[in-house]
């Protein structure tokens, strides 16, 4: 994933909501540039993700966390179970990052409690000393008080990129959850969240899904998840049926759910 961003190339992923190590293996080893785990929203929890996390590790994308809230203690097991990168929901104002990436940091830049745990000893003692810069802190910025606070939360030391929640952003701006490009509240939102992100040379990131991914890279975003493992099932098996029955697959709209 970061190697994707120093090139100036956007990173593709997956993300994960089913509780299973053997679906996250298979994902995985697709060509993904990183693979989410969805602790948030997600049918699973710790005790899922850091069995996903070892299987995410056979592939070659970067395994990230989201976690369910800007909470210390599910951000650091998180990351010691094999995350390197967390995406952190409803990171509203700048107080609000800044104890995110104190949370992703060990000391002197943050508070990240340290531990021998499976990482750590599977990385050996390089990791201790690129931690700090090789886990990725990606606040959400999925409301309109998140867009308004947009600088602030920018110029925080140690945020490395954003993520859009298109779902929740539109329902901040009262338009119905999912993406609504051409609606003009939700299209000059997301202007104004890229225009910040070049400014202050932060990655913007967003979920989506294939159909919208050409789009969203000619906007900008360099951090982009095109598909989920229930999302990618639900289609697959959709258009199975609809071959059996010798019917054509139907042209996909850019429903995310």
């Amino acid at each position: 994933m970061r190697e994707c961003w120093a090139a100036g190339e956007a990173a593709l992923g997956g993300w994960l909501g089913i509780p299973s190590a053997y679906s996250a293996e298979i994902v995985a080893r697709c060509d993904l540039d990183y693979v989410c785990v969805d602790i948030q929203h997600g049918i699973l929890d710790y005790s899922d993700a850091w069995k996903m996390l070892q299987a995410i590790n056979l592939g070659s994308g970067t395994p990230l966390v989201r976690v369910p809230w800007n909470e210390p203690g599910i951000i650091g097991k998180s990351l010691d179970a094999g995350a390197r990168g967390i995406i952190i929901p409803m990171v509203d104002t700048r107080a609000e990052a800044e104890a995110a990436v104190r949370a992703c940091r060990y000391a002197p830049d943050g508070s990240r409690s340290y531990a021998g745990t499976r990482v750590v000893r599977q990385e050996g003692s390089d990791y201790f000393a690129n931690a700090n810069t090789d886990v990725a802190v990606v606040p959400m910025v999925e409301t309109a008080e998140a867009v308004e606070n947009l600088d602030g939360i920018l110029s925080v030391p140690g945020v490395d990129a954003i993520y859009v929640g298109p779902s929740d952003l539109s329902v901040s701006l009262g338009l119905h959850p999912g993406n609504n490009d051409g609606e003009p509240a939700f299209d000059e939102a997301v202007a104004r969240i890229l225009e910040s992100c070049a400014r202050h040379g932060v990655i913007a990131g967003c979920h989506t899904v294939s159909e919208l991914c050409r789009r969203r890279i000619e906007q900008g975003f360099r951090m982009i998840t095109i598909t989920s493992d229930t999302v990618a099932l639900t289609r697959a098996l959709d258009d199975e049926l609809r071959r059996a029955r010798g019917e054509e697959p139907v042209v996909r709209s850019s429903s995310m759910y």
